[in-house]
């Protein structure tokens, strides 16, 4: 991997690391829907500025509508998920949670789409979901219902994203659609969705007060930089090492994660993180790893 591509996908991890961070801040004040509207409509704004200055052709082949249905399942419905839990779960937290995608995906591909499951994969996903209740029993939050709701609501983030995968491999991927279309209209998907939601949430109660300038900076980064910037950032670093180790940056987003808000937000920094994730390091390595090239038939 060349150096640029490093520092790229560090910066990645390091952006998508601070996406918690930001919610930590937003949603006590907007609350949850709000602030899941805001991040998908500003980076949906986001994208199509740059989609503006960059020029691609505009052409979906057909696949509009299901572009705007896998934004409902891999943006969505995630962002309102990590929003609920950023109200009771630390940023640390939910990052460390969301390093589980790649043993959803696993569980998920062998479970409805005929994805095999070699011995490795089970044991990364056994073993993640055990990290995953580790975590919850021995890190620094207290262990209650609260708790873990907000890890429930984390786990379906991580399930939305592995059906996403799959099925944006089945409807998307073999017609080539350029990425950068895909990532807009995804999030033209998921404003759509959450627009009803957003409705009912300032029906049923309306924000005590809209924030200050911490508040809305803070939203402004979140649907910018960590959505708009990130989703260029992370398709130029398809193009450039492929998926395989652009999949790496799920492996640094959680120190990230807990760097943040430590630094930022005053939230425990603790060795009880270690136990859950270990455990879900292990997991991933066993999932993520290439698996042993299958022996040649010997010639007769």
């Amino acid at each position: 991997m060349k150096p640029a591509d490093l520092l790229r996908l560090l910066l990645l991890a390091a952006i998508w690391g601070a996406s918690f961070l930001f919610m930590r801040i937003v949603v006590p004040v907007l609350g949850s829907l709000p602030t899941a509207f805001f991040r998908a409509s500003l980076g949906a704004l986001g994208l199509l500025a740059i989609l503006l200055v960059l020029r691609p052709m505009w052409d979906f082949r057909g696949k509009f509508k299901a572009c705007l249905v896998l934004g409902m399942i891999n943006a969505g419905l995630p962002s309102v998920m990590y929003c609920l839990a950023a109200v009771v779960l630390p940023a640390g937290y939910s990052s460390i949670f969301n390093a589980t995608t790649p043993l959803m995906g696993v569980l998920i591909g062998a479970l409805f789409f005929s994805e095999s499951m070699t011995p490795s994969k089970a044991a990364g996903v056994a073993i993640g979901l055990f990290g995953v209740a580790v975590l919850t029993r021995t890190g620094p939050v207290a262990f209650d219902l609260p708790l873990l709701l907000g890890a429930a609501a984390c786990l379906v983030a991580t399930i939305c994203y592995g059906f996403a995968g799959f099925l944006t491999r089945s409807w998307i991927g073999p017609l080539g659609l350029d990425n950068r279309l895909v990532a807009f209209a995804s999030l033209v998907g998921a404003s759509l969705f959450q627009l009803p939601l957003l409705a009912g949430s300032l029906a049923w109660k309306m924000p005590t007060n809209w924030g200050g300038t911490e508040v809305w900076l803070s939203l402004v980064a979140l649907g910018l930089v960590c959505t708009a910037y990130a989703y260029v950032l992370y398709f130029r670093l398809l193009t450039d090492i492929g998926p395989i180790k652009a999949s790496t940056t799920t492996f640094l987003i959680p120190p990230f994660g807990v760097l943040w808000g430590a630094l930022l937000l005053d939230e425990p920094l603790s060795w009880a993180y270690l136990p859950g994730c270990l455990l879900i390091g292990v997991a991933l390595w066993l999932v993520v790893r290439p698996s042993s090239p299958a022996p040649a038939p010997a010639k007769a």
